[in-house]
């Protein structure tokens, strides 16, 4: 993966927090990385050239007259008032490259010094079990700031855990020794003798790594 800045620009060392979408049910993440670009008037300050992702082009997503400027298939803006970084990835990931993937968008983030990562996804809201309406915002997280995936900040903001996240559960032991490991062979994991509990856990399994 190669970054490249718009002439004149740069990256802001308080931009520290990174945000991406995954490209899940109903493009949401998506939508909700475009929404965040628009309203916080983020500037555009480069692009990722990246391999691993299927090539596109499209004319300015965020002019309401649009010019004649190229968008492509994975732009970097900023906003310094929320210092942030945000990622729009238009097209999905070449299959049986997510790994590939996955590992240049940890080393982008890494070299840019992002102290925090954020990626945004959705589920299938007819498949949820355990839904309380009552609650207000629908808004559901996982962290690696603690083993049972909490963390304190997104707590105070309202959110709440996804509640079907075991870490024992087969499928997500099965994720995490992908992160650990990079890979593992296709046998160690099978497909095929799928219950209710493996659903949340295989979606984000299908999110983050689709080529399996």
């Amino acid at each position: 993966m190669e970054f490249y800045l718009e002439d004149g620009k740069q990256l802001s060392p308080n931009c520290s927090t990174l945000v991406l979408p995954a490209l899940s049910i109903g493009n949401v993440g998506q939508l909700a990385v475009d929404l965040l670009i628009s309203s916080l008037k983020a500037e555009k300050i480069g692009y990722l050239d990246e391999p691993n992702v299927l090539p596109c082009v499209g004319n300015d997503a965020y002019s309401p007259s649009p010019l004649g400027k190229l968008a492509l298939p994975v732009e970097a803006y900023e906003s310094s008032s929320s210092a942030m970084t945000l990622v729009q990835q238009r097209s999905p990931v070449v299959k049986g490259t997510m790994i590939e993937y996955a590992k240049n968008v940890a080393s982008f983030a890494a070299a840019n010094g992002k102290n925090h990562v954020i990626i945004l996804s959705s589920l299938d809201f007819g498949r949820w079990k355990n839904i309380d309406m009552s609650s207000g915002l629908q808004i559901y997280y996982l962290s690696s700031s603690n083993v049972d995936g909490t963390d304190a900040d997104c707590e105070t903001l309202g959110w709440n855990r996804l509640q079907d996240y075991d870490p024992a559960q087969r499928t997500w032991k099965y994720l995490n020794t992908l992160a650990e490991q990079g890979s593992v062979p296709d046998e160690d994991f099978s497909f095929e003798e799928l219950e209710d509990e493996d659903y949340y856990q295989v979606c984000l399994l299908l999110h983050y790594f689709p080529a399996l």
